[in-house]
Parts: structure tokens; C-alpha cells; sequence
């Protein structure tokens, strides 16, 4: 039996990486202006011909707003839900591929996930590097926002 690679977009926030399955990302851009209240972590991004929904993972995992808002450096990671819909998440370093064995990929327990910010992150996975393992925790599109459809990704 092999171990399936599954191919991971990890993005580090705060002192958090988090990751996306690559599946589901529809395209990483420069980042764009966001419009909105500024009152939660919710905005709008004008792509092309539409609207996408932003939704500030640093705001909503830390309780702060973003240091590097000003950063010209930044990026939107976009990313498609089961019904088409487009969702933005912006991060402040360049995310990069990785691809981790099925047999790394954990779930977490759900007393972390009940007691801790990182509500959001369904699976954990250690990523042996040369420096140190990476821990990389990854995002459950369904709790993300209410409207979120359930995206399955891992058996």
C-alpha cells in the first residue's frame, strides 16, 4: 500500500502555518484592496467580473488586526467551495507547495478545537525539514464563515 502524497498550499500567520488543500485553490494574486465595515473579519475583493468574499484569518484567529497591513508584499489566496463560490484569504508571506503522505495528515482532537482560536483547522500535519519539524494545521472551509459549504478533503 503507498502512502498518497497530498499536495498542501502552506502560508505562515502569526506564529500559525496554516495550510489549504491545493485542490481547492483557484488562484494566489498580488494583493488587492479590501472593502468593507472593517467592524469583523469579513470584506470584498472586485476580481475581474465579480465579488469575492475576504475573510481576515489574522483578525479572526489573534483577535488583532493585521501589523503588516501595509506590507505591498501581501497576497490573497483564493480559493472555490463545493458550490463555485469564491472565497479570499490574505496572507503576508509568499505560500508555498508541499506535498505530505496521507499518514501524516492527523485529526485533531475536538476538545482543541472547542478550547482554542484555531476552531477553523480540522487536521494537523509535522512536516519533517532539514531545521526542525513544521507543524501545519489545516483549514476546515466549513467553519470559516456560516455560509461555507463542507468541503471534504481526506477519507
Amino acid at each position: 500500500m503507498t502512502d498518497t502524497p497530498v499536495k498542501l498550499i502552506v502560508f505562515p500567520m502569526g506564529n500559525l502555518h496554516l495550510a489549504l488543500p491545493v485542490a481547492v485553490v483557484y488562484k494566489i494574486l498580488n494583493h488587492k484592496p479590501i472593502y468593507g465595515s472593517g467592524i469583523n473579519q469579513v470584506g470584498v475583493v472586485h476580481l475581474d467580473e465579480q465579488e469575492v468574499t475576504v475573510v481576515d484569518l489574522y483578525q479572526r484567529l489573534f483577535h488583532s488586526e493585521s501589523t503588516n497591513e501595509e506590507h505591498q508584499d501581501n497576497y490573497l489566496v483564493i480559493v472555490r467551495n463545493t458550490t463555485g463560490e469564491l472565497y479570499g484569504i490574505p496572507v503576508v508571506h509568499t505560500p508555498i507547495i508541499v506535498e505530505v503522505p496521507l499518514s501524516q495528515i492527523r485529526v485533531l482532537p475536538e476538545s482543541y478545537r472547542r478550547a482554542d482560536t484555531l476552531d477553523i483547522a480540522s487536521h494537523v500535519a509535522v512536516i519533517q525539514q532539514a531545521e526542525a519539524p513544521l507543524t501545519v494545521f489545516l483549514l476546515d472551509f466549513e467553519l470559516l464563515l456560516p455560509i461555507f459549504q463542507k468541503m471534504v478533503f481526506f477519507g
